[in-house]
């Protein structure tokens, strides 16, 4: 690497201030950023600092995609990179823009928003549609807030969001039933216009039209209609549980969500209010939890370090509110996914539920001293 370094070395001073493409600073620093520790000082106390550290954490989240990841590319085809590619493009040229405007460095944190974008939406979804949503969700949801570290809302979520409220008609008929083959759809291009594509094909749209529930095996493995990396519960949970073993991820937040979930659906069976024999109204607590984008969400969204809570007591309450909210957006809304919206709420309460456990401890400890 030292001949890429002597490179960066004798290009940065075209980028720095006084060069000609100065304005292009934040976009040369991101590069080399990519590739090296950041080389400057700190100015003021603490002097000691990880430089690797955020790129630990991306780096962890990424590599726990990639079983999703290789699997909607199996399922979905070269359409499927196409999505990465248009996210990454649109998302990385907004965050650029901010960047020159604001005179700062772009924040490395959007190779993971890049890459969860595409695995959260509909496989056969426009591509315009890919980049208008990506763009939307980094504007509204994170740059407008001041940028990375300081957004309210997970920009992935806004993004998707946007796309589910402003075009319902192509967010549900942009579903696809993954290939059977034993090559899959590797080297195929497929969209709505080469495929069947059918509205409302999700395990939970088939529950809410049809009143017929998907077998879960199905569900477990990835062999049913859903967002391009939310279709197989097992490699969902084998990337999780890679970012709960390396702590990148809280595991108080992934159980509080799925166990607020189970124990809230098993309740309102139990209670005689939802039963195994009305499929149509709901159906058992298990296969709920592989359907939609619960588990996905619940590892990968709720726990994102931004938005979440930052006090280990407020974690398990922001999961309470995800789970629960989120059957019963599912199943007394009429819409079958709730999990964005879901999400979205609890990052609303985040800062509150901190403020209540920060203000009890103070009230402790004044009552103890």
């Amino acid at each position: 690497m030292k001949w890429l370094l002597k490179i960066i070395d004798a290009t940065r001073p075209t980028f720095e201030e006084g060069g000609k493409l100065q304005i292009l600073n934040p976009v040369f620093g991101a590069l080399e950023h990519f590739f090296f520790a950041p080389s400057a000082t700190t100015i003021g106390a603490p002097h000691i600092r990880d430089p690797l550290d955020l790129k630990r954490v991306m780096s962890m989240v990424i590599i726990s995609v990639v079983p999703c990841v290789l699997a909607a590319f199996y399922f979905f085809g070269l359409r499927f990179l196409a999505m990465i590619i248009v996210s990454y493009a649109a998302g990385l040229t907004v965050e650029a823009i901010f960047a020159m405007v604001r005179k700062e460095g772009i924040n490395e944190g959007f190779f993971v928003t890049g890459i969860l974008w595409p695995l959260i939406l509909p496989p056969t979804l426009p591509l315009w549609m890919v980049g208008l949503g990506v763009a939307f969700g980094v504007f509204i949801g994170k740059e407008l807030f001041g940028g990375t570290g300081r957004n309210v809302f997970n920009p992935a979520l806004v993004g998707r969001c946007f796309l589910a409220l402003a075009y319902p008609k192509q967010m549900a008929a942009s579903f696809l039933e993954p290939s059977h083959d034993v090559a899959g759809r590797l080297l195929t291009w497929v969209d709505g216009s080469t495929a069947d594509a059918v509205t409302s094909a999700t395990p939970l749209g088939i529950l809410a039209v049809k009143n017929e529930m998907v077998a879960t095996s199905h569900m477990f493995l990835g062999s049913v209609s859903g967002s391009s990396g939310e279709t197989s519960a097992l490699l969902i949970i084998l990337g999780g549980g890679f970012l709960l073993l390396t702590r990148v991820a809280n595991w108080r937040t992934v159980l509080a969500t799925l166990a607020s979930f189970f124990v809230l659906t098993v309740a309102l069976i139990a209670g005689g209010k939802l039963t195994y024999s009305v499929p149509g109204v709901f159906g058992p607590a298990v296969w709920h939890l592989c359907a939609g984008g619960l588990l996905f969400g619940a590892f990968f969204m709720a726990t994102d370090p931004v938005t979440s809570p930052t006090t280990n007591a407020a974690k398990w309450m922001y999961g309470i509110v995800i789970g629960s909210a989120t059957v019963l957006i599912r199943n007394f809304v009429a819409y079958p996914e709730g999990v964005t919206f879901a999400i979205l709420l609890g990052n609303i309460m985040a800062p509150i539920l901190d403020e209540i456990v920060i203000s009890i401890r103070i009230r402790r400890l004044r009552s103890e001293g």
